[in-house]
């Protein structure tokens, strides 16, 4: 079946601007305060706990969900405007953005009333840390190529195997994975079923996986006779591809997809000044173009969602092109530097985030789906395979 494509203009309301001095104003006094400074990409961010908790006190954690759950029933574009300008002001958003992105739409619509009520609470308050369970060892982002098996015990199922590449497993709470319960043959799809983790449970071991910035956010996590619940299983036994389909069109839109390495933009800015030679300014403009039309197509993303639409497909283009766009970016900004002045008061510091940007750029492939994985998706969605 062929998906039909479409990025609608949606153009953001009054109120979304008027959030967005909110929260620009709260970025603002953290910064102040020394919470976090935005021009120190390469900090571990996996202990502000006190700032999830703040943010959660503001009312942006689960703002789209329902009051009943400690949501705030707002809309995907409002949730829009927080996570670009947390994401802008690189802010220390890892403990809490995962749960607020996709676990807690995941729990809304598959988990048992009593885990609702229990968990969603209090990821909307700040206070617990999700990660993804998708990803294993010799399969990349194939994820109906998943082997890690849960098998069924008494009041549950004990679950074996190793999921890879999952952000933050080590500070998370819960982790909401994907195992196969049943074997398959001809369809790789059919076989999986989704589950909630407690990530204190007996039988997981979380290895982390260093990268060459030296940070540990991503980890190794292996399943030895995990025992997991009835209780914990999300959804249809066997038909966890349709669930994890649906929750990737979150995972993968937004504007987080494109922004990883926007501080170098930002910093070279400041660097050239007021006063740009021609090529300085042909550059940036280029880079500035691009940026807003990834812009727009994440925007209409968002609007998609808010309007019950899955859009699959066109979630799978940001996340690609944004991908591309946001690995490069350090290179074309490192070759526009060269056309800083020697005094700009900023040099140091656009040299170090260069640096860093550069070695954080290849892991950007890996998340949220590798570009093979994704161009795949696309091409079915167009019908081209």
């Amino acid at each position: 079946m062929t998906a039909a494509l479409r990025f609608d203009p949606i153009r953001l309301p009054a109120k979304c601007e008027t959030l967005r001095k909110e929260v620009r104003a709260f970025l603002a006094e953290e910064i102040a305060a020394g919470t976090f400074s935005p021009f120190k990409p390469n900090r571990e961010d996996t202990d502000a706990r006190e700032f999830s908790r703040r943010v959660g006190e503001r009312g942006w954690i689960g703002m789209t969900w329902p009051k009943q759950y400690g949501g705030h029933e707002r809309s995907f574009l409002e949730r829009y405007v927080v996570t670009e300008e947390m994401r802008v002001a690189n802010a220390p958003t890892r403990r809490f953005f995962v749960a607020d992105r996709q676990s807690g739409p995941v729990l809304l619509k598959y988990a048992p009333e009593h885990i609702k009520m229990d968990i969603l609470p209090r990821i909307c308050a700040g206070e617990i840390c999700f990660a993804i369970g998708m990803s294993e060892p010799n399969s990349g982002s194939d994820l109906f190529a998943a082997r890690t098996r849960a098998t069924r015990t008494d009041g549950g199922w004990l679950i074996n195997g190793t999921k890879i590449w999952t952000s933050s497993a080590h500070i998370a709470d819960y982790m909401i994975a994907i195992f196969r319960t049943s074997p398959t043959k001809e369809n790789r799809r059919h076989g999986l079923t989704q589950f909630l983790v407690n990530m204190k449970t007996p039988g997981i071991k979380v290895n982390p996986i260093g990268q060459i910035t030296g940070q540990f956010e991503f980890n190794e996590v292996v399943f030895t006779d995990a025992f997991i619940a009835d209780d914990h299983q999300l959804g249809e036994i066997d038909g966890a591809w349709k669930q994890a389909t649906s929750e990737l069109a979150y995972e993968r839109s937004g504007p987080e997809r494109f922004l990883e390495t926007y501080y170098v933009l930002t910093e070279l800015v400041r660097a050239i000044g007021p006063k740009p030679d021609s090529r300085s300014a042909e550059g940036i403009g280029r880079l500035v173009a691009q940026l807003h039309t990834m812009r727009r197509m994440s925007v209409s993303v968002a609007g998609m969602l808010a309007a019950g639409k899955e859009p699959v497909v066109e979630a799978s283009i940001v996340k690609d092109i944004g991908t591309i766009w946001e690995q490069q970016l350090p290179h074309r900004v490192r070759e526009l530097a060269a056309f800083v002045e020697e005094d700009a008061g900023n040099r140091e510091t656009l040299e170090k985030q260069l640096s860093f940007a550069i070695k954080t750029a290849p892991k950007l492939t890996i998340q949220g789906g590798t570009t093979e994985v994704l161009r795949g998706i696309i091409a079915r969605g167009l019908g081209l395979r």
